[in-house]
């Protein structure tokens, strides 16, 4: 069930017509993809990752990205790789089920809607995750969606 309600598309942030990063979300994690550019070793390629901040560059020149994150993230859990030519970085969010809006501040924000949906897609996970027994997969939400890490608190078991 879980599978249905994972991230169903990237998000992209488009800086000059061109792409800078792409993310997705789920209950524990952030990822962000970034292409690299061909020609450039990946051993030269660089990330620092803490608690509310990413730099990512090559190294000897300034960072490519050097922004605080949208929310703050465990760095003991965090890490970053590259397999075919992406950079693939892996935030543990430090506030489970909180959706973050965008990946980093001020860069590649979601539209309303977009938020709101994944809002829900990630409160659906949320209560499939901690109601094993129930199916979520028909539910459905009017009004604005409850903050799940404040909501969750007040359901009995």
């Amino acid at each position: 069930m879980t599978e249905k309600l994972a991230p169903e598309k990237r998000h992209k942030f488009i800086h000059n017509g061109q792409t800078v990063f792409e993310w997705d979300q789920t209950l524990e994690e952030v990822n962000i993809y970034i292409n690299l550019p061909a020609g450039v070793p990946r051993k030269l390629f660089s990330c620092t990752i803490k608690a509310n901040h990413l730099e990512v560059g090559i190294k000897g020149n300034p960072p490519y990205l050097n922004h605080d994150l949208a929310g703050p993230v465990k760095v003991d859990s965090s890490f970053w790789t590259i397999e075919d030519d992406v950079m693939h970085i892996f935030l543990n969010k430090r506030d489970k089920g909180q959706p973050w809006a965008s990946a980093i501040v001020g860069q590649g924000q979601l539209d309303p809607y977009t938020a709101d949906q994944e809002q829900r897609r990630l409160m659906l996970q949320r209560f499939q995750e901690e109601h094993p027994g129930f199916d979520f997969s028909q539910a459905e939400f009017s009004g604005t969606c409850p903050n799940p890490k404040t909501f969750m608190g007040g359901i009995k078991h």
